[in-house]
């Protein structure tokens, strides 16, 4: 049974950083693709950052320049920097985990992101 446990969330000003934290339990990390999303009130659940079990990373516009997803295998985490927040970017943000070559993805609680103006 795979366990995602995201951390990392907070309030911070427009232009300030923050930086989440995933860590997985129940399973062997190292095989897992990864990713950020996030979701809005109102809005459907966006994909933010993705990173492959080879350590690959993805980014979706809204995130180049300024987040940046890595994993450590040896902690079973993966974290995404996110520099330059703006108010847009207030969301809750989910970890999520799918097995290389699979369909099935786990999710975590998320964590709540907010940037005020």
């Amino acid at each position: 049974q795979v366990q995602l446990v995201e951390s990392g969330g907070g309030l911070v000003q427009a232009g300030g950083s923050l930086r989440l934290s995933c860590l997985l339990s129940g399973n062997v990390f190292s095989i897992y693709d990864m990713g950020w999303y996030r979701q809005a009130p109102g809005k459907q659940r966006e994909l933010v950052a993705a990173i492959t079990s080879s350590g690959t990373p993805n980014y979706a516009d809204s995130g180049k320049g300024r987040f940046t997803i890595s994993r450590d295998n040896a902690k079973k985490s993966v974290y995404l920097q996110m520099n330059s927040l703006k108010p847009e970017d207030t969301a809750v943000y989910y970890c999520s985990a799918s097995p290389r070559g699979g369909t099935r993805i786990y999710w975590g609680q998320g964590t709540q992101v907010t940037v005020s103006s």
